[in-house]
């Protein structure tokens, strides 16, 4: 069970066409000093554009294990004001495998918002086709306001404001409370800095480093919120854009609030799909016999969280984080057996009966419930990105009763996905209007229809917002395609996209 990409993701919170094959054109050539200088006045973006990037090897061992090369890149802070502050941005790189056959450079983000970039490159690489790996240098970043590039360090702990407003006023108190405690958190000690973390600021700074890097265009792996990203990147510089794979990525029109309510009734049909399974094997894990009973069983476990917290391994989870910890072991149905075995320890330790919680199930508590520096800064940068980038409800009434709306069709993640989060008591509002991404600009799309962080709606709608866009739709239940090596099918049509720049002839059913 990868607990730590899956908590990651709960926490937070994608007729034929083809590109041309054409090789890639060469960068701009240098210009005159004289010449450079009037253009460098003319446009101020200019001076980030040719910036050199000074490589070196990489420090963290995986990425130097890897033979990644790093470097820092500048970008503006407000791209409104570019001759004004600067952020430094960590970018790593792994160059082609092989030289002869390069095509260009494949930019990547892992997700989030507020996952770290910088080496996603090492896992893309594990992952290609000899053919695909061996046409572009593999290129991350930390985004702004992320790791190397700037991490935030709110004091933000994990449980505090993605948890469950519980069955009654008091829980619910304590989550608005939780999560207005976080946001000025944040903003007295960022105050400057948070506006600017939004999703078309890192779509610039991704420009930015293409043009840095010397290449004309760039192409583009994006996983999650990082499809979305990609997106954005294609409906503001759509010229830029090689080869653009989208994996499980966002509705846009829904990302903030409303994809945070689609994904309570996912996880309500991820529980569902998770009960059958369990059911047939009642005489292994005795979580019931029917679906019905295994859906009972879990929401009955859940009513004793709230009433008392569950003793286990030295940790004591509430009603609160019960629901959150359910969804990271039902994001991947190839986890149900450890879905079902944490669930068996955790009613016999409801129980009082003597239990050791086993290694999944401890692993993903000290995830939760353990204060984590590494934790907290992924959620505040999550929570920055988020609320800089769409505007949401400010008042306390209406998350009661969006909370309380959810509780007949939803009653186990209803209060967990309708709550409040930082962005109520955010301060001020986005600088800039989120971007209506709608464009022809051509690109594959993968999916699985029982994603529980990404629903496959969004999917659909996302494709009907890129009609020049192929969709790969997986059934099963997990986020994230391609890395997860969920499917031999879609992992093939990356392959050949990023090999050939043949998308499918139509929309794909694996």
């Amino acid at each position: 069970m990868k607990t730590a990409s899956a908590l990651a993701a709960a926490l937070a919170l994608s007729a034929a066409t083809a590109l041309a094959a054409a090789a890639p054109a060469a960068p701009a050539a240098q210009s005159s000093d004289a010449s450079s200088s009037a253009q460098s006045s003319a446009d101020p973006l200019e001076r980030f554009r040719r910036q050199p990037l000074a490589w070196s090897a990489c420090q963290e061992p995986q990425l130097a294990a890897a033979g990644a090369e790093c470097a820092a890149l500048t970008v503006p802070l407000d791209y409104r004001e570019p001759r004004g502050r600067t952020l430094s941005l960590a970018v790593s790189r792994i160059r082609s495998a092989d030289p002869a056959k390069r095509r260009g450079v494949l930019q990547t983000n892992p997700g989030g918002p507020g996952e770290r970039g910088l080496d996603m490159p090492v896992a893309l690489r594990e992952r290609l086709a000899p053919a695909a790996a061996a046409a572009y240098d593999l290129v991350g970043m930390d985004p702004r306001g992320v790791g190397a590039g700037g991490g935030l360090d709110c004091g933000l702990t994990r449980g505090t404001w993605l948890r469950s407003a519980g069955a009654g006023r008091a829980g619910f108190d304590q989550a608005w409370s939780l999560a207005k405690a976080d946001a000025d958190a944040c903003w007295s000690k960022y105050p400057d800095l948070l506006p600017h973390l939004t999703t078309r600021n890192t779509a610039r700074d991704v420009d930015v480093l293409r043009a840095a890097l010397g290449e004309q265009r760039t192409s583009f792996f994006g996983q999650s919120y990082g499809a979305l990203l990609g997106a954005v990147y294609a409906q503001l510089f759509p010229q830029r854009v090689d080869r653009l794979v989208l994996d499980s990525g966002l509705d846009p029109a829904r990302y903030g609030i409303g994809l945070f309510q689609d994904m309570a009734g996912a996880n309500e049909r991820a529980l569902d799909g998770f009960a059958a399974w369990a059911a047939a094997r009642d005489a292994d894990y005795r979580l019931g016999a029917t679906p019905a009973a295994v859906r009972a069983t879990v929401e009955g476990l859940v009513r004793r969280a709230e009433a008392a917290p569950i003793a286990i391994d030295g940790f004591r989870l509430d009603g609160a984080l019960l629901p959150v910890l359910l969804a990271v072991f039902q994001s991947d149905d190839r986890d149900d057996a450890l879905y079902a075995d944490a669930l068996r320890r955790l009613l016999d330790a409801a129980d009082g009966r003597p239990v050791q919680a086993g290694e999944a199930l401890h692993e993903a508590l000290a995830m939760l419930l353990l204060p984590s520096p590494e934790g907290g800064a992924g959620l505040a940068s999550t929570a920055a990105v988020l609320c800089d980038d769409v505007a949401v409800p400010r008042s306390a009434q209406w998350y009661r009763e969006a909370v309380e709306r959810s509780r007949a069709a939803e009653p186990v993640f209803g209060p967990v996905y309708n709550g409040p989060t930082p962005c109520a008591s955010w301060r001020g509002a986005p600088l800039e209007a989120p971007v209506e991404v709608r464009t022809a600009v051509p690109a594959l799309q993968l999916h699985a229809t029982g994603d529980t962080h990404a629903p496959y709606r969004g999917a659909l709608a996302l494709h009907d917002r890129l009609p020049g866009s192929r969709l790969v739709t997986v059934p099963g239940r997990v986020h994230t395609l391609y890395l997860n090596a969920y499917s031999a099918c879609a992992d093939a049509a990356v392959d050949a996209y990023l090999s050939t720049g043949a998308l499918p002839a139509s929309d794909t059913v694996c």
